[in-house]
């Protein structure tokens, strides 16, 4: 769904005739906004026996506030539309956050190791399915529609999506778990990121996940790659909507099962794969091949391939790491160390502006590479890899 949202809400605000500057905050508040206050709200999560109720919340306030972005869609043009739109997705990322949080947590309190990676994997593939149906749509039902309002309509849908969600999890099963001893939660916060200096294996994997950014970042450069290849903003839009969906639904169940045998060795391949597919891709880059959608949709989804696995490998290499004690702290710090970093590698953009999109999808690529290789040097926790090196 990540790949839809970095394409859609752009859409919506060029439709509404909204400066670009706004375009330009999209991505900051949707990584960073879920991302920076998770060590804060993790204080709170700790002191509650059940924690699925966390997410159920988060699901409704992300349903609102995609609702509001739509009435904004219908209601507002311009800066006034922009800046409405731009307020509601920060509301929407601090609600992921608390989803975020809360269901790593709850997965590792009601599903065992082994089975953790083809859970994620198959859920991974759903979404990945209904993000196929809708790029089915963009491509093939949407050209007579006036642009805002298409937006606003996939943007409804979404929003609708989160309730059978949160009518689901709801009724997970969930066994009280053990809670913090209360404190203010700037204390808590603070006292959290001590872990980073006491468990290697976890500072190890916080490394790890910022060499990872180079993949996680790629996705809008292949993008713009693709609309000036193509001599055309909107060429192939539904084209790539669909690549990204059937590499998620296709490869993520895949992924899973592999990571349940080893998340570190998940992560090691998807991150080869993204560096080698940057590399290929520079080399392409004047092709007339390029010039064909077709040829953009391949890439992608080879990219989309990649970044499942790198995104599946870390999650399920994280929930296996931690216990019900700490797990929600090692999710918030991560995810707060992360944050902090989005905001900085936000930066490589100037460095197409100076040097060209090709360019910089090589230097990304060549950083996956350098990701791969820190991360095979981490130690296995994986259940099913520590029994197959003992064996």
């Amino acid at each position: 769904m990540s790949l839809l949202a970095l394409s859609l809400f752009p859409w919506l605000l060029a439709s509404l005739g909204t400066p670009a500057a706004f375009t330009g905050f999209l991505v900051p508040i949707r990584e960073a906004g879920v991302l920076l206050p998770q060590l804060l709200v993790a204080a709170y999560i700790r002191r509650l026996a059940l924690r699925k109720w966390v997410w159920v919340g988060g699901a409704g306030l992300s349903a609102i506030a995609l609702l509001t972005i739509a009435m904004v869609g219908i209601s507002f043009d311009g800066a006034i539309a922009g800046g409405a739109i731009v307020g509601a997705l920060i509301l929407f990322s601090l609600a992921r956050g608390l989803c975020s949080v809360s269901a790593k947590d709850v997965l590792g309190k009601t599903v065992s190791k082994s089975r953790r990676g083809r859970l994620m994997g198959l859920a991974s593939g759903g979404a990945g399915l209904v993000t196929l149906a809708i790029g089915l749509y963009v491509e093939f039902f949407a050209d007579g529609i006036e642009g805002s309002s298409a937006a606003v309509g996939l943007i409804v849908l979404a929003a609708l999506i989160w309730l059978p969600a949160m009518g689901l999890f709801s009724i997970i099963r969930e066994a009280p778990g053990a809670t913090s001893d209360g404190g203010n939660a700037i204390h808590e916060a603070v006292h959290s990121l001590s872990i980073l200096k006491t468990d290697p294996i976890f500072r190890s994997y916080v490394i790890a996940r910022i060499w990872l950014l180079s993949v996680a970042v790629a996705a809008p450069f292949y993008v713009l790659l693709a609309q000036s290849r193509m001599h055309s903003e909107m060429a192939g839009l539904g084209m790539l909507i669909i690549a990204g969906a059937v590499a998620g639904s296709v490869s993520a169940p895949i992924w899973g099962w592999m990571g349940d045998r080893s998340s570190r060795l998940v992560i090691v391949y998807g991150a080869t794969i993204a560096g080698l597919l940057g590399i290929v891709t520079w080399f392409m880059a004047e092709s007339p091949a390029l010039a064909h959608g077709f040829s953009h949709a391949g890439i992608f989804l080879v990219l989309n391939i990649a970044h499942s696995g790198v995104r599946l490998g870390r999650k399920i290499y994280l929930v296996d790491l931690g216990s019900e004690h700490n797990r929600a702290a090692m999710v918030a710090v991560g995810n707060t160390v992360i944050g902090v970093a989005m905001l900085l590698v936000g930066l490589v953009g100037i460095f197409a502006d100076l040097v060209g999109t090709a360019e910089l999808i090589l230097l990304l690529g060549v950083l996956s590479l350098v990701a791969a290789v820190y991360a095979w040097s981490m130690p296995e926790v994986s259940d099913l890899a520590k029994d197959s090196v003992r064996a």
